[in-house]
């Protein structure tokens, strides 16, 4: 198989969410490590695989830490300067029909973004190297980006969610098992504290809670996460 450094080898897609667990199809290569620069957080609505049009589901997205930090979060961890996550390259042979792929599985809100992976310290002296990787996001402007959520009731939502994709909480569950296998230090704050809720909540205190809304914004069918 190909090294990740080989600058022959340019298309890298990296994964935040189910892409962690659900790999693409085609790939030869499959990196846990990180990108910086950015926050994950479950702002982005999902109404075709999690959730439907009139009951939207609760998905990952990345926001620019420069803006995260106009926001009002209210989540009170401190995220990490490290969004952990999966890079995986796509054989040359193989690029058009995984782009073809993934641009159905992120059709919901989406758009392409590029931004440098740093590898795991536990993968091989060959794959050591930061390289570009493509990544989708949800950005603030698109109509899934909810913005800030309260915890509590963005758990509640998740518990009571879903869609063709199956249960929302199931999504959430599985990226928090996903990302806790990554390495020692993958842990996601505010996606352990939102399982935490929900199986607290699961354990007999009921899963109410209003219908969350969009609030402080500053100016399977395949799964539709990262």
């Amino acid at each position: 198989m190909t090294d990740i450094g080989d600058e022959n080898n340019d298309f890298w897609l990296f994964g935040y969410g189910s892409l962690i667990w659900k790999p693409p199809p085609h790939y030869d290569i499959r990196v846990p490590g990180y990108v910086e620069g950015y926050v994950r957080r479950f702002w982005q609505a999902s109404e075709d695989h999690r959730g439907t049009p009139e009951a939207p589901g609760r998905v990952a997205t990345l926001i620019d830490r420069a803006h995260w930090e106009t926001l009002t979060d209210h989540h009170s961890s401190l995220p990490s300067e490290k969004v952990w996550g999966a890079a995986y390259h796509i054989p040359a042979p193989q690029v058009a029909t995984v782009r073809a792929y993934l641009d159905i599985r992120e059709i919901n809100g989406y758009s392409i973004q590029y931004a440098p992976f740093h590898p795991a310290s536990s993968s091989s002296p060959s794959q050591t190297t930061a390289i570009t990787t493509l990544i989708y996001i949800g950005l603030p402007s698109n109509p899934q980006f909810l913005g800030p959520q309260d915890p509590q009731l963005l758990a509640a939502h998740i518990l009571k969610s879903r869609g063709p994709s199956g249960e929302n909480k199931e999504y959430l569950y599985m990226l928090e098992t996903a990302l806790l296998e990554l390495s020692p230090e993958s842990e996601d704050g505010h996606v352990s504290d939102l399982a935490r809720r929900c199986r607290a909540l699961e354990g007999g205190k009921g899963n109410g809670g209003d219908e969350l809304r969009k609030v402080g914004r500053t100016g399977e069918a395949e799964e539709v996460e990262k």
